[in-house]
């Protein structure tokens, strides 16, 4: 692990490694300072280390919840965009390559924007089921794992929402990216020992 993380400082990341879910929240959190304005991208990682909650309930930051329940779809819309203008950015990845490549794919694409220009900082959860050995293994690992995973979730919401899920499928991987961090720590990795997310 600690030439996989010295292969991700020479790529200009902020990389760390914690053996458990309950360190990754701690950690996570010492970038979460009172003031701050916070977006957020979809991630079942973030929310399984208790992230999301956390920032849900804090009440000294600024942040753009878009999945708060009751918006319309337009403030859900208009919380993306403020979104990937803030200090910080928390989401998670679809793919994270032993070389130092984010691979993801987005139906709405405000995360990717956010991992590509944008916030100040982007806080990124890493489970070790996403590490992988190579771009082609990221795009597969995205379509047969994570997107497969993504629709079963999303057509579970739609049909409790009385929507027709069939839209799911087209929505949920739009636009694809593979990117290397370009300004140095701009992107902090937390690279969890534990399986999160999917």
């Amino acid at each position: 692990m600690n030439e996989f993380l010295e292969t991700l400082k020479d790529c200009g990341y902020d990389p760390h490694f914690v053996k458990t879910k309950e360190e990754a929240f701690e950690l996570s959190k010492t970038y979460i300072k009172s003031g701050m304005s916070i977006g957020l991208g979809g991630s079942t990682s973030v929310s399984q280390i208790g992230l999301l909650d956390y920032v849900i309930n804090k009440n000294d930051i600024t942040l753009y919840n878009q999945y708060e329940k009751g918006i319309s779809m337009e403030e859900n819309t208009n919380r993306r965009r403020k979104g990937i203008l803030t200090d910080l950015y928390i989401c998670g990845t679809n793919a994270l390559t032993k070389d130092g490549k984010l691979v993801n794919a987005d139906g709405s694409g405000n995360r990717v924007a956010a991992l590509i220009f944008g916030p100040k900082k982007v806080l990124v959860v890493v489970g070790k089921n996403k590490i992988v050995d190579s771009v082609e293994d990221g795009f597969k690992r995205l379509m047969d794992v994570a997107a497969v995973k993504n629709i079963d979730r999303m057509n579970s919401k739609s049909i409790e929402m009385g929507k027709d899920p069939r839209h799911n499928l087209d929505n949920i991987a739009n636009k694809f990216t593979y990117i290397k961090a370009d300004e140095k720590d701009r992107i902090v990795l937390i690279i969890v020992d534990e399986e999160l997310g999917f």
